[in-house]
Parts: C-alpha cells; sequence; structure tokens
C-alpha cells in the first residue's frame, strides 16, 4: 500500500483551509474537495478506489479524516457540510509554509485536545480513515443537504407556519400568522402568554428566499419594533456580515437574527414538543451512529 506522508497531508489540509481563506462565509465539503484536487490533483494511489467499496474514491476519504487534527486544533469548522477557516487557521497558514511543519502542528494541537491521542501514522490510513468521526460527517453532510433541498422548494407560507409551530413548541402564544398577501414586514406576532398581559411583543418577520438579508434590510424591520418588542428576523438565506454588525451595536432595539442551519436546530430540539400536524412541515426520523469514544 502507498505510503501517505505527513509532508503528503499536511499538503491536503493546508490546501483545505487556503481555499476556505478565499472565501470568508466558508464552502460546501463537496466545493471544497473539488477545489482541492484542482489545486492539489490525487496522486495515483490516492486516485484509485477501496477494492471492498466500489465508487468509494480514498482522495476525499483521506482529506475528510486528515482533516479532523485541523477541526480539533481550532483551525477548520465543519458544520452541516459548510467548512470554513478559523481566524486562528488563517494564522496557521502564515506561520507554517512547510506542509510537514503545519501537520507536525495541527497533530501537537490535537494532542493537547485529547490527551494521550496516539499519533496518526500513515500506514494506518487503510484501517482508520473509515472512522465513526469521518462516516458521521458524511451522512450530516447528505442529510443536511436534503433538508436545506427540502427547505428550499416549501411555499413561504407553509414555511411561515413551520416557524409558528417552533414558536408554539417553545412556549409562546401566536397571536397572529400573516395570511397570503402583503405583510408589511410582518409576519408573525407572539406572546409570553394567552392573553400578551406578560412581557414583550414578539414581532417576527421570515424570508425563505436564498440571498442574504443585508443591513438595508434588518434596518426595515427595526423601523418596526417598538421600544419594548423583540424582533426575531429569520432569513433562510441568512444575513450579511453588515447587518450582524448591526445587530450586534444595537443598544435600543432587541432582535435576534436565525439563519437556516439555526432555525433548524431549534425544530430539532423542541420537536417532541410539536403537534403532529406541525411535524408534517418538516419531519424527521433520526438515524444513530457509533460515537466514537473520547
Amino acid at each position: 500500500m502507498a505510503e501517505i506522508t505527513r509532508r503528503r497531508s499536511g499538503e491536503l489540509v493546508r490546501g483545505v483551509l487556503q481555499i476556505l481563506a478565499e472565501h470568508p462565509d466558508g464552502l460546501q465539503a463537496r466545493d471544497v474537495l473539488g477545489e482541492l484536487e484542482r489545486r492539489v490533483p490525487p496522486t495515483p494511489f490516492e486516485q484509485s478506489f477501496y477494492p471492498n467499496r466500489p465508487g468509494i474514491r480514498r482522495y476525499e476519504k483521506i482529506i475528510r479524516f486528515m482533516s479532523i487534527n485541523a477541526v480539533k486544533a481550532g483551525w477548520l469548522i465543519k458544520s452541516k457540510g459548510t467548512w470554513s477557516v478559523t481566524p486562528d487557521g488563517l494564522a496557521a497558514i502564515d506561520a507554517f509554509p512547510d506542509p510537514e511543519k503545519f501537520m507536525l502542528e495541527s497533530v501537537r494541537l490535537y494532542r493537547a485536545w485529547k490527551k494521550e491521542q496516539p499519533e496518526v501514522d500513515s500506514q494506518d490510513i487503510e484501517d482508520t480513515v473509515e472512522t465513526p468521526s469521518s462516516t458521521l460527517e458524511e451522512a450530516e453532510e447528505s442529510a443536511w443537504q436534503e433538508v436545506s433541498g427540502f427547505l428550499a422548494d416549501m411555499n413561504p407560507y407553509e414555511f411561515q407556519e413551520m416557524v409558528a409551530a417552533l414558536l408554539r413548541a417553545m412556549g409562546y402564544y401566536t397571536a397572529w400568522v400573516s395570511p397570503p398577501g402583503p405583510d408589511r414586514g410582518l409576519d408573525i406576532l407572539a406572546f409570553n402568554d394567552p392573553l400578551g398581559a406578560a412581557g414583550p411583543r414578539i414581532k417576527v418577520q421570515v424570508k425563505r428566499r436564498a440571498d442574504k438579508i443585508n443591513v438595508d434590510g434588518v434596518r426595515a424591520f427595526m423601523a418596526l419594533l417598538g421600544a419594548q418588542d423583540v424582533g426575531i428576523f429569520i432569513s433562510a438565506g441568512g444575513f450579511t456580515s453588515e447587518a450582524e454588525r448591526e445587530v450586534r451595536g444595537q443598544e435600543n432595539r432587541r432582535i435576534s437574527l436565525i439563519d437556516l442551519e439555526r432555525l433548524f436546530d431549534l425544530w430539532v430540539e423542541h420537536y417532541g414538543g410539536i403537534p403532529e400536524e406541525g411535524r408534517q412541515l418538516l419531519p424527521l426520523k433520526p438515524v444513530y451512529f457509533l460515537a466514537p469514544r473520547d
């Protein structure tokens, strides 16, 4: 079996971080792997397929496995199929231009995270690349692609009803949900109690479109909030960094920005409290994997 050296591992993982450095908002894993193949082509061994798993190429599996060190080192973030580089990862690219030293530093930091973690030897790649961690990572990516695609195709008013069902499962009372037609920026009105006598009004705006909400969109929503109101802005496409900074700098307006990933996490967290009718808007089924032992 061909050897995967530390230098080669460093070339691959450092290449991943260099690609992500050009994309501050992160990239889908499949796009990262595709771009890396163009920049750091696979060796004949990496290009080959596992003999007992037709159609499964070594190249992608090796990269996923080797990047675990970078994740635990705090250089790389993987979330629902999106990979992004951290400030520490950007610093590591500059501090360790030599691929072998880059990889050694990631191993050192990995060991600091997990004491007595045995050194990953290149000769163990064939056996260890199919770890529960890498298998779960790919399963999560596949599941998220299916979920996000389902939500992208959802009728905007069903998406709005899904948000209302979630709020009710979280213990809020939805006094009003906008019917089809112009909503003037307000989609849901909720309270902490059935009569709306305790606590602030909760005003919710829901956007299912794929593009990011910019700062002007956030400011338009904040203009609807009274002094005692709480605003929740849910955007399937997320928010621009300028919009997020605008919200963080607010002192007189209470507003939360929720993107699609956060919305999904809340849906999963409160799924047990959602009535069956509401669950059908985004039905889920848990699948269990063997978890790696710390």
